[in-house]
C-alpha cells in the first residue's frame, strides 16, 4: 500500500512510521483491537483510531468508500475539529 507523504512536514519521524502501520491496519481492519477504534461524539461517520498514547487519527467511512482518512496528530488538539 503506497502511503501519500502529506504529513511529513508536520509529524516527527517516529510518528509518521507508526501513522504507516496504523492506517495499514485500519484499512486491512477497522477493528483491529490495537487501533481501539470508536466514534467521535458530535461527528456523524468519523471514527478515531490511536497511533500511540498521545496521537490519533481521525477516518471517515462511506459505504461506496469504506476509508477515508481525516486528521492525524495529538489527541485533544485534533479531535476538537475531526
Amino acid at each position: 500500500m503506497a502511503i501519500r507523504p502529506f504529513f511529513k512536514s508536520r509529524l516527527p519521524t517516529a510518528i509518521q512510521e507508526k501513522v504507516k502501520k496504523q492506517i495499514a491496519l485500519l484499512a486491512e481492519n477497522p477493528s483491529h483491537p490495537s487501533l481501539q477504534t470508536k466514534p467521535v461524539q458530535g461527528a456523524a461517520g468519523v471514527y478515531e483510531a490511536r497511533i500511540d498514547r498521545d496521537y490519533r487519527m481521525t477516518d471517515e467511512r462511506q459505504p461506496d468508500d469504506p476509508l477515508l482518512l481525516g486528521v492525524v496528530g495529538r489527541h485533544d488538539a485534533e479531535l476538537k475539529n475531526p
